[in-house]
């Protein structure tokens, strides 16, 4: 009776042990992934606007306020243009004022002696016009002279070169005691935001466009040290033009940081769309360098040896890309 019992014993905690070894077992059915093929290119980072600051007037230059990489506003002072000529002009036109002040009060004089003669009978008509000619005259010289003399103290104050815009300085070329001449730039600052500019191969063309979403590489990783990717943008526009070969797109980041102008980071573009197998990675056993994985077939599970691809997310699973060994619909078992 006792060893019927055991025997009994034994055949439940084999067949328990069956039921819980086909419950762990899953399977996993192979089909096909459409995935968008990424392409790692080099980015350069350009400003929308880089606004010169030129000079207004010619002359020498005294000071300069700022510096290469400095941060500007608009109408911040960036440097100082000194005409000596100027000073000279303005003596001049005060000069010229006082006198013609003196003439405006000697024809006031003039006239009223003119009227107080033609009062009495002694002046004829013609001599009170002729004063009242005169104090005209002289009255609108004195007033070219005052709007001369603004106009030298405009172009004194036009010296001063101002921030165009709000922005960076990218470059200063000039110092102080050079002499310039109007319309030179003494500044550049780069005042609109920064994007990045890409040249693309030809073949690329028919397969990037407008919208498409990019990842941006972290600053100071080139292609020795891989892919890192730090933040996304967007294709904002795609040239028309393809030049020497090359297709020329621009790509608008979002908190872009600060970036130098003209530097150079990785950029994945999308560049086509492919079909590829995947199975999940913990179908994947590496012995003796060599991959394999468990297929069922119509006389049980079969090991099956796989090249691997590149890893991949299919709907946010982790999937491996299998190149060689696997067919669409097979049934990997998974562990």
């Amino acid at each position: 009776m006792r060893t019927k019992i055991s025997a009994l014993a034994t055949i439940l905690l084999i067949g328990t042990a069956g039921a819980v070894s086909n419950a762990k077992t899953a399977e996993f059915t192979v089909k096909a992934t459409t995935v968008t093929e990424m392409k790692a290119v080099y980015g350069q980072v350009e400003s929308r606007t880089v606004v010169p600051a030129r000079a207004r007037i010619s002359g020498t230059i005294s000071e300069v306020r700022v510096s290469e990489g400095q941060e500007v506003h608009q109408g911040d002072l960036i440097a100082t243009v000194v005409d000596d000529k100027l000073a000279l002009q303005l003596r001049a036109s005060e000069a010229k004022i006082a006198a013609l002040g003196s003439q405006l009060d000697n024809a006031h004089i003039e006239m009223q002696r003119a009227q107080d003669l033609l009062t009495k009978g002694v002046a004829a008509q013609s001599r009170v016009d002729a004063a009242r000619l005169q104090l005209d005259v002289t009255t609108n010289q004195l007033a070219a002279a005052v709007a001369d003399k603004a106009v030298i103290e405009q172009s004194a104050t036009e010296g001063q070169t101002l921030a165009p815009a709000s922005g960076r300085v990218l470059t200063v070329p000039v110092t102080a005691g050079s002499v310039i001449m109007a319309g030179e730039p003494v500044a550049r600052v780069a005042s609109g935001q920064y994007y990045l500019r890409l040249s693309l191969p030809e073949r690329h063309a028919a397969e990037i466009a407008e919208g498409a979403a990019v990842d941006i590489g972290e600053r100071g990783t080139g292609s020795n040290a891989g892919f890192v990717k730090a933040r996304e943008g967007r294709i904002a526009k795609v040239y028309p033009e393809i030049d020497s070969g090359r297709v020329i797109a621009d790509v608008e980041v979002a908190d872009i940081g600060t970036y130098f102008v003209n530097e150079r980071t990785l950029v994945s573009i999308p560049v086509g769309k492919r079909a590829m197998l995947g199975v999940p990675p913990q179908a994947v056993r590496t012995i003796h360098g060599i991959d394999y994985v468990t297929v069922e077939t119509a006389n049980g599970p079969l090991d099956v040896a796989v090249v691997l691809g590149e890893r991949f997310d299919d709907a946010g699973q982790a999937r491996i890309e299998v190149l060689t060994g696997l067919a669409e619909g097979d049934k990997v078992v998974l562990p």
